[in-house]
């Protein structure tokens, strides 16, 4: 843990992730493969999810909660089918990452779609009124899918200082004082997750990236999500986009296990920000493009890891997407994380065999 969290060190916290390595995993060596969060829904599901929608006769509510039901298994399924450690059913339940926790808040409303860019439109929710936590917002999402899933399961949960900067407020002084109500609500639901089984939590900041100057606002909403859970929890932070130079080292300040990076996309142009080799939390690299329909091959995979490999050990290293896969087509996407997990497993083999060398890479020739 990269700060105490109530009092307890990093060390023992990330032991912990051998938690989370197979039972049948082929090699001494582990590095942990899992996916951001949102996935391509089948095509049926958005069929039925507009029938349902436009008439509540057509498909009733019964009918669509298992057809999501349906679209949660599957792609939980196809996540376990492709190699990964860690899964989660691909945010089937979701649509977009802001007005869905919105619409489960009390104290926001919506007041009709804004303009984004283009002819893309996004519904923009306002803060009315103090924001409260009136139910469960993922505990169903969670239970199902652990429910039919083999392997540890993930819960991505957008974070307060997104949801805060990306919303209206008609109430509070300014995004900060929003952000800290709204991490004091993640940690109640995260509090009711945890109690479920949740192990695995990630917050999503993507905001964080387009305001870094925030920073400081982000550890503090952190700091409140963490107070009183327990050792076993591991938390991850994500940011895509963005100048992470302007974000590293204050990460090591935040009570987090990883922090999860969006860098296949821009080369790794961005990795030399961590060669300090200071990096406190785990990192969480992003080995394939979540924003081109190209699968890259296997030995590029591989490339990418060591890339990875030359800021942080393999003890430290998560592998993951970019990002969020659901804009490309499902093909595509299973194709990547296939890939992926072979390449990760090809290192892992590399690493055990001592081709590769871990110490070398981080030192440089």
């Amino acid at each position: 843990m990269s700060a105490d969290r109530d009092g307890r060190g990093g060390d023992e916290t990330r032991v912990g992730r051998e938690r989370f390595r197979p039972a049948d995993h082929p090699n001494d060596h582990f590095l942990l493969t899992t996916v951001v969060g949102s996935y391509p829904k089948p095509a049926w599901l958005t069929d039925v999810r507009e029938r349902h929608e436009a008439d509540g006769d057509a498909v009733t509510d019964d009918e669509w909660t298992e057809a999501i039901d349906d679209a949660s298994r599957l792609i939980t399924g196809e996540h376990e089918r492709a190699g990964l450690d860690v899964v989660c059913d691909g945010e089937m339940r979701r649509e977009e990452m802001v007005e869905f926790f919105a619409r489960r808040i009390g104290g926001y409303e919506f007041k009709g779609p804004v303009k984004v860019w283009g002819h893309n439109y996004f519904d923009k929710p306002s803060v009315v009124s103090e924001v409260t936590y009136d139910e469960p917002w993922l505990r169903e999402e969670y239970e199902f899918t652990a429910g039919v899933a083999e392997r540890p399961v993930k819960v991505p949960i957008t974070g307060p200082y997104t949801l805060a900067t990306w919303s209206f407020d008609e109430v509070y002084d300014d995004d900060a004082g929003l952000a800290y109500a709204l991490a004091d609500l993640i940690n109640e639901e995260i509090s009711g997750l945890v109690a479920a089984g949740a192990r695995y939590i990630q917050i999503d900041e993507p905001a964080l990236a387009t305001t870094p100057e925030d920073h400081a606002v982000v550890g503090e909403c952190l700091e409140r999500i963490v107070a009183g859970l327990p050792d076993d929890v591991r938390l991850c932070l994500h940011v895509c986009y963005g100048d992470y130079g302007e974000i590293y080292p204050k990460i090591n300040d935040y009570p987090i296990d990883e922090f999860d990076v969006e860098l296949a996309n821009g080369d790794y142009d961005q990795l030399d920000v961590f060669a300090d080799g200071d990096v406190d939390p785990d990192l969480g690299l992003g080995v394939v493009d979540a924003h081109t329909p190209t699968v890259e091959p296997v030995a590029e995979i591989e490339a990418n890891i060591r890339e990875g490999l030359t800021v942080v050990p393999p003890e430290k290293l998560t592998v993951s997407p970019d990002c969020g896969l659901k804009i490309l087509p499902r093909e595509v996407a299973y194709a990547k994380l296939e890939n992926m997990v072979r390449a990760a497993r090809n290192v892992e083999a590399d690493l055990d065999s001592g081709e590769i060398d871990p110490d070398a890479l981080r030192t440089g020739p």
